[in-house]
Protein backbone atom coordinates (compact mmCIF):
# COMPACT_ATOMS: atom_id res chain seq x y z
CA UNK A 1 0.00 0.00 0.00
CA UNK A 2 1.33 3.53 -0.56
CA UNK A 3 0.53 7.02 1.16
CA UNK A 4 -2.38 7.53 -1.38
CA UNK A 5 -4.66 4.56 0.67
CA UNK A 6 -8.20 5.43 0.84
CA UNK A 7 -10.09 4.57 4.28
CA UNK A 8 -12.42 6.46 6.28
CA UNK A 9 -12.90 5.86 10.21
CA UNK A 10 -15.69 5.75 12.05
CA UNK A 11 -17.12 4.81 15.36
CA UNK A 12 -17.12 1.17 16.12
CA UNK A 13 -20.54 -0.55 15.93
CA UNK A 14 -21.97 -4.16 16.55
CA UNK A 15 -22.00 -5.01 12.97
CA UNK A 16 -18.57 -3.95 12.87
CA UNK A 17 -17.74 -7.60 15.34
CA UNK A 18 -16.91 -10.10 11.71
CA UNK A 19 -14.97 -7.26 10.32
CA UNK A 20 -13.39 -6.76 13.22
CA UNK A 21 -12.66 -10.75 14.11
CA UNK A 22 -11.03 -11.06 10.47
CA UNK A 23 -8.61 -7.99 10.94
CA UNK A 24 -7.64 -9.28 14.42
CA UNK A 25 -7.13 -12.65 13.54
CA UNK A 26 -4.88 -11.14 10.32
CA UNK A 27 -2.44 -9.06 12.80
CA UNK A 28 -1.97 -12.32 15.24
CA UNK A 29 -1.01 -14.50 11.95
CA UNK A 30 1.03 -11.91 10.53
CA UNK A 31 3.20 -9.90 12.75
CA UNK A 32 2.23 -11.25 16.34
CA UNK A 33 1.99 -7.31 16.76
CA UNK A 34 -0.93 -8.49 19.33
CA UNK A 35 -0.64 -10.29 22.95
CA UNK A 36 -2.96 -13.36 21.13
CA UNK A 37 -2.43 -16.20 19.31
CA UNK A 38 -4.41 -16.38 16.24
CA UNK A 39 -6.22 -18.94 18.18
CA UNK A 40 -6.82 -17.15 20.65
CA UNK A 41 -9.25 -14.48 18.55
CA UNK A 42 -12.55 -16.15 19.25
CA UNK A 43 -15.46 -14.83 19.36
CA UNK A 44 -16.08 -14.43 23.04
CA UNK A 45 -12.69 -12.22 22.98
CA UNK A 46 -14.12 -10.00 20.12
CA UNK A 47 -17.61 -9.70 21.32
CA UNK A 48 -15.85 -8.52 24.87
CA UNK A 49 -14.28 -5.77 23.66
CA UNK A 50 -16.47 -4.61 21.30
CA UNK A 51 -19.52 -4.62 23.76
CA UNK A 52 -17.36 -2.68 26.32
CA UNK A 53 -15.79 -0.03 24.07
CA UNK A 54 -19.44 0.43 22.75
CA UNK A 55 -21.13 0.43 25.88
CA UNK A 56 -18.35 2.56 28.46
CA UNK A 57 -15.56 3.04 25.90
CA UNK A 58 -14.38 4.56 22.91
CA UNK A 59 -13.66 2.45 19.47
CA UNK A 60 -13.12 3.07 15.85
CA UNK A 61 -12.58 1.01 13.12
CA UNK A 62 -10.89 2.32 9.94
CA UNK A 63 -12.01 1.14 6.18
CA UNK A 64 -11.14 0.42 3.15
CA UNK A 65 -13.62 -0.58 0.03
CA UNK A 66 -16.18 -1.90 3.31
CA UNK A 67 -13.35 -3.90 4.62
CA UNK A 68 -11.99 -3.14 8.11
CA UNK A 69 -8.14 -2.97 8.22
CA UNK A 70 -8.06 -1.05 11.55
CA UNK A 71 -9.15 -0.81 14.55
CA UNK A 72 -8.11 0.30 18.34
CA UNK A 73 -10.59 0.45 21.72
CA UNK A 74 -10.44 1.46 24.61
CA UNK A 75 -12.48 1.58 28.24
CA UNK A 76 -12.37 2.32 31.59
CA UNK A 77 -12.27 -0.48 34.00
CA UNK A 78 -15.29 -1.46 35.97
CA UNK A 79 -14.65 0.03 39.74
CA UNK A 80 -15.64 3.72 39.99
CA UNK A 81 -12.20 4.85 41.31
CA UNK A 82 -10.94 4.36 37.66
CA UNK A 83 -13.66 5.95 35.88
CA UNK A 84 -11.53 8.61 34.43
CA UNK A 85 -9.44 6.00 32.55
CA UNK A 86 -9.18 4.46 29.44
CA UNK A 87 -7.45 0.90 29.53
CA UNK A 88 -7.07 -2.12 28.42
CA UNK A 89 -6.29 -0.14 24.82
CA UNK A 90 -5.94 -2.15 22.10
CA UNK A 91 -4.85 -1.26 18.54
CA UNK A 92 -4.70 -3.59 15.09
CA UNK A 93 -3.75 -2.95 11.62
CA UNK A 94 -3.81 -4.98 8.90
CA UNK A 95 -0.76 -6.25 7.62
CA UNK A 96 -1.32 -4.96 3.91
CA UNK A 97 -2.46 -1.13 5.53
CA UNK A 98 0.69 -0.96 8.17
CA UNK A 99 2.72 2.04 7.98
CA UNK A 100 0.80 4.45 5.34
CA UNK A 101 -0.80 6.13 8.79
CA UNK A 102 -3.28 4.26 9.49
CA UNK A 103 -2.66 3.34 12.89
CA UNK A 104 -1.81 7.17 13.87
CA UNK A 105 -5.41 7.75 12.49
CA UNK A 106 -6.52 5.24 14.81
CA UNK A 107 -4.77 6.75 17.56
CA UNK A 108 -5.88 10.45 16.75
CA UNK A 109 -9.26 9.73 16.33
CA UNK A 110 -9.60 8.17 19.81
CA UNK A 111 -7.29 11.01 21.54
CA UNK A 112 -9.17 13.85 19.77
CA UNK A 113 -12.51 11.96 21.26
CA UNK A 114 -11.19 12.05 24.72
CA UNK A 115 -9.80 15.58 24.72
CA UNK A 116 -13.43 17.04 22.61
CA UNK A 117 -16.23 15.43 24.16
CA UNK A 118 -14.66 12.79 26.90
CA UNK A 119 -13.35 15.75 29.54
CA UNK A 120 -14.17 13.02 32.59
CA UNK A 121 -11.03 11.20 30.80
CA UNK A 122 -7.65 11.89 32.48
CA UNK A 123 -5.78 9.36 31.59
CA UNK A 124 -5.37 6.37 28.41
CA UNK A 125 -3.05 3.60 28.88
CA UNK A 126 -1.60 0.81 27.40
CA UNK A 127 1.12 -1.95 27.51
CA UNK A 128 3.40 -2.72 24.94
CA UNK A 129 6.39 -5.49 24.79
CA UNK A 130 9.81 -4.19 25.80
CA UNK A 131 11.31 -5.71 22.74
CA UNK A 132 8.59 -3.63 20.12
CA UNK A 133 10.65 -0.46 20.32
CA UNK A 134 9.07 0.66 16.77
CA UNK A 135 5.83 0.72 19.00
CA UNK A 136 7.25 2.37 21.84
CA UNK A 137 8.44 5.33 19.74
CA UNK A 138 5.34 5.56 17.60
CA UNK A 139 3.23 6.11 21.12
CA UNK A 140 5.44 8.73 22.29
CA UNK A 141 4.86 10.73 19.25
CA UNK A 142 1.37 10.39 20.21
CA UNK A 143 2.15 12.36 24.13
CA UNK A 144 2.40 8.47 25.99
CA UNK A 145 5.18 8.38 28.38
CA UNK A 146 6.64 5.30 29.89
CA UNK A 147 5.83 4.68 33.60
CA UNK A 148 7.83 1.57 34.52
CA UNK A 149 8.26 -1.69 33.36
CA UNK A 150 6.61 -5.27 34.52
CA UNK A 151 9.66 -8.18 34.58
CA UNK A 152 9.51 -11.22 33.10
CA UNK A 153 5.75 -10.45 32.03
CA UNK A 154 5.45 -11.83 28.45
CA UNK A 155 6.46 -14.79 27.40
CA UNK A 156 7.48 -14.37 23.91
CA UNK A 157 7.14 -17.80 21.14
CA UNK A 158 10.83 -19.59 22.38
CA UNK A 159 9.95 -19.41 25.86
CA UNK A 160 12.20 -16.42 26.72
CA UNK A 161 10.40 -13.78 29.29
CA UNK A 162 10.71 -10.29 28.66
CA UNK A 163 9.42 -6.55 30.33
CA UNK A 164 6.02 -5.26 29.72
CA UNK A 165 6.38 -1.45 29.57
CA UNK A 166 3.12 0.62 31.06
CA UNK A 167 3.04 3.91 29.22
CA UNK A 168 -0.16 6.29 29.56
CA UNK A 169 -1.33 9.40 27.88
CA UNK A 170 -2.22 12.00 30.10
CA UNK A 171 -4.62 14.83 29.89
CA UNK A 172 -3.21 18.16 30.53
CA UNK A 173 -4.72 20.23 33.23
CA UNK A 174 -3.63 23.39 31.20
CA UNK A 175 -5.21 23.13 28.23
CA UNK A 176 -8.63 21.77 29.57
CA UNK A 177 -8.49 24.58 32.10
CA UNK A 178 -10.83 27.50 31.78
CA UNK A 179 -11.16 30.29 33.69
CA UNK A 180 -9.68 28.01 36.57
CA UNK A 181 -12.13 25.41 36.06
CA UNK A 182 -10.56 21.94 35.75
CA UNK A 183 -13.03 19.44 33.81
Amino acid sequence: MDNNTAYTLHFVATTDFAGIKALYQNVARQSGDIARTEEEITEEYIRHNLDAAIARGIGFVAKADERIIGEIHAYPPIPKLFAHILSDLTIAVHSDYQGVGVGRALFNALLDEVKLHRHPIQRVELLVRQSNLKAITFYQSLGFEIEGRFQQRVRRPDGDLEADIPMAWLRSVASDSVKGKIF
